[in-house]
């Protein structure tokens, strides 16, 4: 699943893109203030001011109102929520000459954000693209079609695997440098899962937790043969509920749940994966996940 829009609608998409883990490839466009560019330096751009951003529409929550005139105070920025996408899919396509529009300071968002990816060994799975010709707002651009058609074969369609790219226009290139005080972390997207000796398969689960709910990913890598269907069987902690899952079919939603395939994941290649996830009340933590083919 996708998700894009321009203008506002690319602040929408980002933000969604950022919070829903279904979303497989997130495509914002132009996005402006409050949208993909930091907060830290719209004002020295000239960008859409952040007041006027935060009194425009509800993208920002009441206690950001503190904080539209002193932007260095905040405690974040949205280079955080870029790296909050990784290591799914995320297409960010820029205007470099709309000043209000903040792609300076886009290109920041997108660099500090594509250090994390990098960390998760994902570094190919981002892409920043503002070196356009056309200045008009929202336009149709030929230099974006080929890598959007990249992406949506390597995210959606999963009939490619081309890098991404950071193409920033020298009309607004952003430093790095000029704001990082920290290093690139050293991180892992998870457990890891080699692939079963036999011609079974071996699941793995992530956990995206918060207070009161949280998100598992589930990883199904089939082994040295392929195979045409799966079973993954868990058993929730005391108190956990499943009230909503996607890309597989459950058999319950507390104590211990059998997952299966749908139609469109149940082949897996030898050696490949296939993922699948669900949502759920209480705490994730400590689930230890089976895996038995068809």
């Amino acid at each position: 699943m996708g998700v894009t829009g321009c203008s506002r609608y690319g602040k929408g998409a980002f933000a969604i893109g950022v919070f829903d883990q279904r979303i497989a490839l997130t495509m914002p466009i132009e996005s402006g203030s409050a949208g993909v560019p930091i907060f830290r330096g719209i004002p020295g751009e000239g960008a859409q001011s952040l007041s006027s951003a935060y009194g425009e529409q509800p993208w920002l929550g009441d206690a950001f109102g503190s904080f539209t005139s002193s932007p260095n105070r905040l405690p974040v920025d949205t280079h955080e929520m870029v790296a909050m996408v990784a290591p799914r899919g995320l297409f960010i396509m820029d205007n470099p000459h709309i000043a209000n529009l903040g792609p300076r300071s886009a290109s920041v968002a997108a660099l500090g954000g594509a250090e994390v990816y990098k960390a998760l060994g994902a570094g190919d799975n981002i892409t920043y693209w503002s070196d356009v010709q056309d200045g008009s707002h929202c336009a149709n651009r030929s230099e974006w079609r080929t890598p959007l058609q990249n992406n949506i074969r390597k995210f959606l369609l999963k009939t490619g695997n081309e890098p991404g790219v950071i193409r920033i226009s020298s009309r607004a290139l952003g430093r790095l440098a000029d704001w990082r005080d920290w290093p690139t972390p050293v991180l892992s997207d998870g457990p890891t899962t080699p692939p079963p000796a036999g011609g079974d398969c071996a699941a793995a689960v992530s956990v995206n937790q918060w207070t009161g709910g949280f998100v598992a990913t589930v990883r199904v890598t089939a082994g040295a043969a392929p195979v045409t269907g799966w079973t993954v069987t868990m058993t929730l902690p005391a108190g956990a509920g499943i009230t909503s899952v996607w890309s597989a079919n459950r058999s319950g939603d507390t104590g211990t749940v059998r997952f299966t395939n749908v139609a469109y994941n149940g082949a897996v290649a030898a050696g490949q994966s296939t993922e699948f996830g669900y949502q759920g009340t209480g705490t994730g933590a400590g689930m230890v996940p089976t895996c038995s083919a068809a």
